[in-house]
């Protein structure tokens, strides 16, 4: 059966958007429920470096699996869709931590709301308003989210733009290492 029927397309774009839904979803409940009325400690910070180094192998196998992938354009897409959520989650847990600890580091007390909001902000580049960091803890975990933000924007989506023109090569050679032929056989 020819991948591009498109009987074979809708299967395939129906599996990723429920994959990338659950996926999304899942992580919400988990960052819904998580208790996040505690303050921010080195311990914090220390996981955050892992949930970053974690999502870091996720790209890379994403990036594998995009090569490999029957549909790599529709797997690219499913990668990042992915691979934002837990970036964004993260630092919303710790601003979430942030915003309970001793000492003023916003300018409101963040719910869990509050902080994916503030997060949501500082990623679309939309700029400050009703909530801003005032602690200097505060500013620079913004800070290190503008550059991560940058490095997911700009980076990781060449990387994976990249695989997914790797896989599109593959297949136009096949499987084999030959170029398809059009015609019949």
């Amino acid at each position: 059966m020819d991948i591009r029927s498109r009987r074979t397309r809708r299967r395939l774009t129906f599996a990723s958007l429920l994959r990338t839904g659950l996926t999304t979803a899942c992580l919400l409940a988990v960052y819904f429920a998580a208790p996040l009325n505690r303050a921010f400690t080195p311990m914090t910070a220390v996981a955050l470096v892992a949930a970053l180094a974690a999502l870091g192998v996720l790209i890379v196998w994403q990036a594998r699996a995009i090569v490999r992938s029957p549909s790599p354009p529709l797997r690219t897409v499913e990668a990042l869709a992915t691979c934002v959520p837990p970036f964004l989650l993260a630092f919303a847990a710790c601003y979430c931590l942030m915003g309970h600890g001793a000492g003023r580091a916003f300018s409101e007390p963040l719910t869990h709301v509050d902080a994916l909001y503030f997060t949501m902000t500082v990623f679309s580049s939309v700029g400050f308003g009703d909530i801003v960091p005032l602690s200097q803890a505060a500013r620079a975990l913004t800070m290190v989210q503008m550059i991560g933000d940058l490095v997911i924007l700009g980076l990781v989506a060449k990387v994976l733009v990249e695989a997914m023109r790797r896989g599109v090569e593959r297949q136009a050679r096949g499987t084999d290492g030959n170029p398809r032929r059009s015609g019949h056989a």
